[in-house]
Order: C-alpha cells, then structure tokens, then sequence
C-alpha cells in the first residue's frame, strides 16, 4: 500500500507536467524578430507616430541616454512626436540578438542602433549607440516593448584602427 502512495505524487506531477502547452521557442523568436524589425522600420520611415508607439505596452518605461524616464505610453507618444519634430532628426536600428524566455512570454533584443539630430551649430550629427529592448508576450499574442534603454557606443580610441 505504501509503495501505490508514493507512485500517485510522481504520476500526478508527470499529468501535469504533460498539460503545460508546450512553447515552439523558434517561432517565437522569429515572431520577436519580425516586431522588432517592423518597429524599426516605421521608427526610420518616421511618418506615423501612432505605428511606432503601437510597439511598446501601455505601461513602457522609455530610458534615454542623459535623460529622466519616459514613463507609460502617452508620455511615450509625445517624446516620440516631440522627437520627430526636430530638423533633421532620424533613428535606426537592427536587432544582433533575439532571446526568448522558456516560458515564451519574455524575451529581449540587442540591438545597434543610430541617431542622427543636430550639433549646437545645426549641423547634423550621427551617433552609433547599443540598446537592449525587453518584451512582454501580450494577451492577444503580439510582442510588445515594456522596456527600452540604449548608450552611445565608447569612443574610438586614439590611434586605433
């Protein structure tokens, strides 16, 4: 009797370890990498604001290199609008790395990126920075940004090739 009730906990732990929906990790990075490349085309296009803010949850935190957090989605919005106000202004980037959670419902991207606004004179200056965006699998199944912060890339080194 006693050997039947030490084998009911491991049977029932193996039903419902077999329950759990069993995530295709690949699909989902493809799918991450597919948002992060839309969001990084309409951020470079520039034109619709509403499209590139639609990449990030309502509750984001934006972290801009020298700058306070940009905090929930309407303050979002107007950094962005603000941001494409300014003469000259562009911004782009290209994911280097996809990584996505066991459970699917998280993940993160690497990416390059690069700014381009202009100097105290007007003249239009083009940083190369790093940025890591942290993604939330939402309800309806879009991967949507809940953390985005980005640097200016070191500078080059004097006397380096």
């Amino acid at each position: 009797m006693t050997t039947n009730l030490r084998i009911v906990p491991v049977l029932l732990f193996g039903t419902l370890i077999s329950c759990q929906p069993s995530v295709d990790l690949d699909a989902e990075r493809a799918a991450l990498l597919q948002a992060d490349q839309e969001w990084a085309a309409a951020a470079t296009e520039g034109s619709d604001v509403d499209r590139i803010v639609s990449f990030w949850s309502d509750d984001a935190k934006v972290y801009p290199p020298g700058a306070p957090v940009v905090d929930g989605k309407q303050a979002i919005r107007e950094f962005v609008a603000t941001s494409m106000e300014v003469p000259g202004f562009s911004v782009g980037w290209e994911p280097v790395q996809v990584v996505v959670a066991p459970s699917g419902d998280f993940g993160y991207t690497i990416c390059r990126n690069h700014f381009t606004v202009p100097d105290a004179d007007g003249n239009l200056v083009t940083t190369h920075g790093r940025a890591i965006a942290v993604w939330r699998k939402a309800a309806d199944g879009t991967w949507k940004c809940v953390i985005d912060i980005w640097n200016n890339e070191p500078a080059a080194e004097e006397g380096a090739e």
